[in-house]
């Protein structure tokens, strides 16, 4: 099992919040909505299946190693979310128990050139939103750990770019 593709910079710490309503309510479409980080991972996870199925192992464990990380900012938006006073349900508002998180947000297409681009315009999205929620958040602190993560996105976002390029 590959090791998270993730910048090497440690992550600002999730511990000490205090409840704060419009923090979590700012953060939390990354945590399950239909662009979200769980949404991430299942398509990394798909994707890698698919391409260790057509005999592509590089290309298979690149993409381990992504949704390690994006593993990895789920693990920090439900801690950060807790913190806040949200329980952080799979949906698409936590802790309201409705609209709950749907793997149809999954891309399943099969064509590799066609998963880098899908994955490619993701990250990118996902880069977009988070540079969005750091422009609304007044809490700092969660400022500070959604900026970390969007440098992993920066990275995945490279990391596609050039795999996409060795395909052509």
């Amino acid at each position: 099992m590959p090791k998270a593709l993730a910048v090497d910079l440690p992550y600002p710490s999730t511990e000490n919040l205090t409840k704060d309503a419009a923090s979590a309510r700012i953060i939390s479409p990354a945590y399950a909505d239909r662009t979200s980080e769980m949404t991430a991972i299942l398509q990394y996870v798909f994707q890698s299946v698919i391409f260790s199925g057509l005999g592509m192992q590089e290309n298979a464990q690149t993409l381990q190693a992504i949704a390690i990380a994006e593993m990895h900012h789920l693990d920090l938006l439900g801690e950060m979310l807790l913190g806040l006073g949200t329980t952080p349900v799979f949906s698409a508002r936590p802790p309201y128990p409705f609209r709950f998180y749907s793997a149809a947000n999954v891309s399943y297409a099969t064509s590799p050139q066609r998963m880098l681009m899908d994955d490619i315009r993701g990250e990118k999205q996902a880069i977009r939103d988070y540079e969005s929620m750091v422009r609304r958040l007044d809490n700092e602190q969660v400022a500070a750990v959604i900026s970390r993560i969007i440098l992993d996105e920066e990275l995945h976002l490279e990391k596609l770019t050039k795999m996409l390029e060795e395909l052509s």
